[in-house]
């Protein structure tokens, strides 16, 4: 077999094979293996509880996004320095002194057993160590359900 022959079978062979020879781009997609430069801000944006399960059923879905941010069950200073950033919510509901940290990752809030009547919801985005990085009020009204319907 000729050089040439031999070059062009190897050409032949990596394009076939599908073997990146070119360089990195600063336009590649960023990954969840590697850590992220210069994180923008993380946000988070909530939305009103769905309406067929709140009148039906007085139930409140509360559907919820986020971005620059995943909500992880990670919690302490070491998980702090995770990339692409993580943490979980706080929700508190009508002021009351207490809450809970939500981090399941599910996209939504579920609130059942609520009396009838106008209620708030405080949903908040927060680090590993629960400092909190920002967050959304929900208003909205239980209605009376008439309990001879299931």
């Amino acid at each position: 077999m000729t050089t040439i022959a031999r070059a062009l079978a190897t050409a032949v062979l990596l394009l076939a094979a599908g073997t990146p020879i070119h360089a990195q781009t600063p336009h590649q997609a960023a990954t969840q293996f590697l850590p992220i430069q210069n994180e923008p801000a993380p946000k988070l944006f909530v939305d009103q509880p769905l309406p067929g399960p709140l009148a039906k059923r007085a139930v409140a879905i509360i559907p919820y996004r986020t971005e620059n941010f995943r909500i992880l069950p990670i919690f302490g200073a070491s998980a702090s320095d995770v990339s692409p950033r993580a943490g979980h919510l706080h929700v508190s509901i009508d002021d009351l002194p207490w809450r809970w940290a939500d981090a399941g990752g599910t996209g939504a809030i579920v609130l059942t057993g609520l009396p009838t009547g106008e209620h708030k919801v405080f949903i908040e985005i927060a680090t590993p160590e629960h400092e909190v990085l920002g967050g959304e009020v929900v208003k909205f009204t239980v209605p009376a359900i008439d309990s001879a319907h299931p």
